[in-house]
């Protein structure tokens, strides 16, 4: 029998090894971390207080927000604690709550992403229909699937990863645990349970795309049928947000999870990983903010309303 020692923890490589730089990153990440966290609050906070707003679409857009801050709070904070105290390591079981939280949050991202397209869809096809098909108790129900079908994915592949056997190196070449690099680690030949909860996930999303696809195909043809510039501009105001954030967050996640398996992790992999996790929320906020006239309409009170002119006579 090989004397194959088992691992209890993991090394996170991080993006150098020197410990200035490594400070340097840290600071850096949490920069660009309260950015994120401040525009999608911001976006939460004139949601909530606007009732304006208090429509399906700001419904949805409030709760990708929401998404977008918690999966972005899972591994930054933690890496910029990392590079200050210089100290790498990560348990097995906080390894594990990232695999699970971030799948999780991400999963909900693309079932809300998809719901906001037929959100659109009904709203410009089915004008007439929306507010019976869009209703308050539909939309809660929406939005419900979408968080409990993507914490049960979160689960299903974090308990496939986790039950295979780790053993040799305990370095994960990147800044925070992820599924390729912990396969890369296994000493297992037998990859199907992972490769089955992989199967599903890809399922989910190609269902989702397609979903995405078939709506927007049908907004497009409704669209360019109305006869007025001012009309059409309207539509596509209300449309091109949402589909600009489904594709980024689709085109990252694919460069991320679906390219090619590789034995030796490069700095390409640690970029996109980056552009995955900071990209769609910090998009998020910034296309609706300059797109959306609403939007811009409720910050302008919300602006006057904290700081209001005053007038001397």
């Amino acid at each position: 029998m090989s004397n194959v020692s088992r691992i209890t923890g993991f090394i996170l490589m991080g993006f150098s090894d020197v410990p200035e730089l490594q400070t340097v990153c840290g600071l850096f990440f949490l920069v660009m971390y309260l950015a994120v966290i401040m525009s999608n609050f911001l976006i939460i906070t004139l949601i909530t207080v606007d009732l304006k707003l208090q429509t399906p679409m700001y419904f949805f857009l409030k709760n990708l927000s929401l998404l977008d801050v918690l999966f972005i709070s899972v591994p930054i904070p933690n890496f910029f604690i990392n590079s200050i105290t210089h100290n790498n390591s990560i348990s097995i079981l906080g390894c594990a709550l990232q695999v699970i939280l971030m799948t999780s949050f991400a999963s909900g991202d693309l079932f809300v992403l998809t719901a906001m397209s037929y959100d659109r869809y009904i709203a410009i096809c089915s004008p007439l229909h929306y507010e019976a098909i869009m209703s308050r108790s539909n939309c809660v129900l929406m939005l419900g699937v979408s968080w409990a079908t993507g914490v049960l994915f979160g689960t299903l592949y974090t308990a496939g990863t986790f039950s295979l056997p780790f053993c040799g190196s305990c370095v994960i070449s990147q800044f925070f645990c992820d599924v390729p690099s912990l396969l890369r680690i296994s000493c297992s030949d037998t990859l199907v349970v992972i490769y089955t909860s992989l199967g599903i996930g890809v399922c989910l999303g190609i269902s989702c795309f397609i979903c995405v696809v078939i709506s927007y195909f049908y907004i497009f043809s409704t669209v360019l049928k109305i006869r007025t510039t001012k009309g059409q501009s309207k539509a596509f105001a209300t449309c091109l947000p949402h589909l600009t954030v489904f594709s980024v967050f689709i085109v990252t996640a694919c460069f991320v999870y679906l390219k090619p398996p590789s034995n030796i992790a490069s700095i390409s992999d640690r970029v996109f990983s980056v552009l995955y996790i900071v990209l769609p929320p910090a998009l998020n906020p910034v296309i609706y903010s300059l797109r959306n006239t609403d939007i811009k309409c409720s910050l302008r009170s919300l602006q006057q309303n904290l700081c209001p002119r005053r007038y001397f006579t």
